[in-house]
């Protein structure tokens, strides 16, 4: 098998994103666009990925460690250039070379694979990825000779009237033999409208060479877009996204409105859930079958079991079994473990707590930096105490534990196996097994006391 090679450009700085961040950083679904671009590449079986970046790209070097080696492009002179600084990594090696940019994170590894094969299987010294389009302005035109074989291509700006009503357009990612590309970057000018260095024109030297050159065409045109600005970005957004959810459907997840759900590209789903409206699920998240998620819920680095309900709530970082309901409009914060057969209701806050099988707070509580057993009640409106302006302690309810509603549980404190604490308790000190807490004044009512108030006209 001939040796594969890619080069990645992706030293621009972005200055249409109009953003801090170094473009190819900005992510789609939950990954920085140059990261597909590289994953991708790793699904063709490459020898050796060469990523291109710019002065400030460290942030680019740290999301892709391990997955690539780099080299620096001091001034941005071009793509040819680009190119160029990849020299002293592959000139002297064998085989083929994919150049590829990194804003082009729709391009499929399949679409890869294609173009690859087709130009080994040629024989090819080049070989171009194009795409049909009504709209070809701004793009590199693929100029062909009567016989069908690749001529030139030719950059929007240096185009006659008559080239620029060509259709088929040059997308900027080729197949080369590896040697014949470094041998031909030598002899490209920047004789043209920008004064840059421009890849293309290696076709055409290859072509005066008599060297042959190919071009594959991919059937969608929507794959080859390049992010440049956050209008294409959101483009881009918005068709990852469909790929994303048609992947989901098509493994047996029910997505009610696929428009208006959002799924990350690391997220997996098991069979038979179904998402409803409005969701959004971000990160490493994982969800087990027959669940029912959303409408309107966030998701983020969750684990879910099978069999769960989560309606309208949110849950990040933290972990649930399975046939739990959840919400509506509960917020299950970091650190949080929720196992089996539990019941967090309606404005219910749980934060750094683990609740254990079988256990239910229903309703308007805050559970925080809390181990809660097996079997819990947690009435209506109680809370753990878990502040006291400067430092947090923990909760300790055992199995079994029925808390009365509008209870506060002061920390650091331990409600023993068994044990009752009576509704609109304040408890501070431990509670032993099976015993019932009262931490509250006794009533007392005083009669005919409202006449004193004189509160009538």
């Amino acid at each position: 098998m001939t040796n594969r090679f890619a080069v990645i450009l992706a030293a621009g700085q972005g200055t249409r994103m109009k953003s801090k961040l170094y473009k190819v950083l900005h992510p789609i679904c939950g990954k920085p666009m140059v990261e597909f671009v590289v994953d991708n590449i790793s699904n063709v079986n490459v020898d050796k990925i060469v990523t291109v970046v710019g002065h400030g790209a460290e942030l680019v070097k740290t999301k892709l460690e391990g997955k690539s080696d780099f080299v620096l492009q001091d001034e941005q002179l071009g793509t040819a250039h680009a190119v160029m600084q990849a020299k002293e990594v592959l000139q002297n090696k064998n085989g083929t070379t994919l150049v590829i940019c990194g804003d082009t994170p729709l391009i499929k590894a399949e679409t890869m694979e294609a173009l690859i094969a087709q130009h080994e299987m040629q024989e090819a010294k080049a070989t171009i990825l194009t795409a049909f389009t009504e709209r070809p302005d701004g793009y590199g035109r693929v100029i062909r000779n009567s016989n069908g074989t690749v001529e030139k291509i030719v950059e929007h700006k240096d185009a006659n009237e008559q080239e620029r009503k060509v259709k088929e357009i040059n997308t900027g990612t080729y197949c080369f033999d590896n040697q014949a590309l470094f041998e031909a970057l030598e002899g490209v000018s920047n004789d043209n409208a920008q004064g840059e260095y421009y890849l293309p024109d290696v076709i055409e030297i290859l072509k005066n060479k008599n060297m042959s050159v190919s071009a594959f065409q991919t059937a969608d045109f929507d794959e080859t877009m390049g992010i440049n600005d956050r209008v294409a970005l959101a483009e881009a957004e918005r068709l990852m996204r469909k790929r994303i959810n048609d992947v989901h459907m098509q493994s047996g997840v029910t997505i009610i409105d696929p428009a208006s759900t959002y799924i990350d590209t690391d997220v997996n789903i098991g069979m038979d859930t179904i998402i409803y409206p409005g969701t959004i699920i971000k990160g490493q998240t994982e969800i087990g079958a027959d669940c029912h998620i959303g409408p309107n819920s966030e998701l983020v680095n969750a684990q879910v079991g099978s069999e769960t309900v989560i309606k309208q709530s949110v849950i990040h970082n933290s972990s649930v079994g399975s046939n739990v309901h959840i919400g509506p409009f509960a917020h299950i914060r970091p650190e949080s473990i929720i196992h089996d057969e539990v019941k967090v209701g309606n404005f219910v806050e749980i934060k750094k707590a683990e609740i254990g099988k079988g256990s239910k707070a229903s309703h308007l509580s805050y559970i925080g930096d809390a181990e809660v057993g097996s079997n819990v009640n947690i009435g209506c409106g109680s809370i753990t105490v878990n502040y006291n302006g400067k430092d947090k302690f923990l909760t300790k309810i055992e199995d079994n534990v029925f808390v009365g509603c509008n209870s506060n549980l002061v920390a650091p404190v331990t409600i023993k196996e068994g044990a009752y604490i009576a509704a609109g308790s304040t408890i501070t000190k431990d509670v032993p097994e099976e015993a019932l807490s009262i931490a509250r004044a006794r009533q007392v009512n005083k009669e005919n006391y409202v006449k004193k108030l004189n509160l009538k006209n």
